[in-house]
């Protein structure tokens, strides 16, 4: 089994009568890479603030890399952080930037030259030291800041929703530039963000919080394709959330649509008659005029939305249902016209069964 780098033992945190974080156990293997996503208040930053020290725990006990470190301050607990602000001083240039952490550690300037350059390589900014932050993009005082973490080796870095300040291409840059960082260095990272593109493009792991508690934590495979509830499926991606009578039960389930369609789902166990399913919205196929067979579903053409490499069809199933259809952009798009008859299909391996 990996080893721990950080470990919560039913750690909670209160404010008063206010829960900000229910008692929480977690565990993040050393090199991971972990996210933590979920809507505002949703206790995400509490878990993060509680590892860094930022703030104390009222319960449980907090471990990194073995250590208990419930009752050290910030500065004990050999961790970096990245904020969304930068936070670089605008007076130093680059290289004293990154250097300041290795300063305050007393390392001799032969070791600091040399870790500075090695981590500007590191982060695609050699050359880049005598510059001042102002004379920088957001993308590469973003970089900075990250150098500024990976300089003095720490076991564990903590970012706190590090992109939130950039335009959407530069974000996009960035993560793939976090990742392969990740990678190369191999150092265990706990990250927060409310994006779930984000999340879904960065993590080994994704951990959901929702009103102070886990949701569900799992792969970015497992939340995408396996949520477990209704929250999970409808945060995460886009999702068709339907309403279900349940025919029968079993590890494939018999349902009917309100509209009165038979479908067949993934679900582990069902008492209730009722239920509800998710599906994808590209994971239906558009089948043709006319063709029937299991878990396909007629209804008309409502409304057609380009959105640059995907389409976006909705279709009305009938009474109050509609569901969203996505399929990949060519130029005959418009032949799907508003009220144009409509058959789809879905395997039953992607119709999942919410608790």
């Amino acid at each position: 089994m990996t080893e721990a780098m950080v470990r919560l033992d039913a750690v909670g945190k209160d404010y008063g009568a206010v829960r900000a974080l229910s008692p929480t156990s977690l565990e993040i293997a050393k090199g991971e890479f972990l996210t933590l996503l979920g809507p505002s208040g949703s206790g995400k930053t509490t878990i993060l603030n509680l590892i860094s020290g930022s703030i104390a725990a009222s319960a449980g006990t907090i471990w990194i890399g073995g250590r208990n470190v419930t009752g050290l301050r910030p500065n004990q607990r050999e961790l970096g952080m990245v904020f969304q602000n930068y936070a670089l001083m605008p007076h130093m240039t680059v290289f004293e930037n990154i250097a300041f952490p290795l300063r305050v550690r007393r390392c001799s300037e032969t070791e600091i030259r040399k870790k500075v350059d090695e981590v500007l390589d590191v982060i695609g900014l050699g050359g880049y030291g005598a510059r001042k932050p102002k004379e920088l993009s957001g993308g590469q005082q973003q970089r900075i800041a990250i150098a500024r973490c990976l300089v003095y080796n720490p076991d564990l870095i903590l970012m706190d929703e590090p992109l939130g300040a950039l335009d959407k291409k530069l974000r996009d840059q960035l993560q793939l530039e976090i990742k392969r960082i990740h990678r190369t260095l191999g150092v265990t990272l706990l990250y927060v963000t409310h994006d779930q593109s984000e999340a879904l493009v960065l993590s080994d792991r994704i951990c959901l919080m929702n009103g102070g508690e886990v949701e569900q934590i799992g792969t970015p495979e497992d939340l995408y394709f396996r949520p477990r509830t209704v929250f999970a499926a409808d945060f995460l991606g886009e999702s068709n959330i339907l309403d279900v009578s349940v025919v029968s039960s079993g590890t494939e389930a018999k349902l009917s649509t309100r509209s009165g369609f038979q479908i067949a789902g993934v679900a582990t166990s069902l008492s209730a008659p009722t239920a509800k399913i998710m599906i994808r919205p590209e994971s239906f196929a558009v089948a043709t005029d006319g063709e029937q067979g299991p878990n396909t579903v007629t209804g008309a053409v409502e409304d057609v939305t380009l959105t640059g490499g995907v389409v976006d069809i909705q279709v009305r199933l009938g009474g109050a249902e509609t569901v969203n259809v996505r399929r990949l952009t060519t130029r005959d798009f418009r032949a799907m016209e508003r009220g144009r008859p409509i058959t789809l299909s879905v395997k039953s391996s992607d119709v999942m069964v919410l608790e």
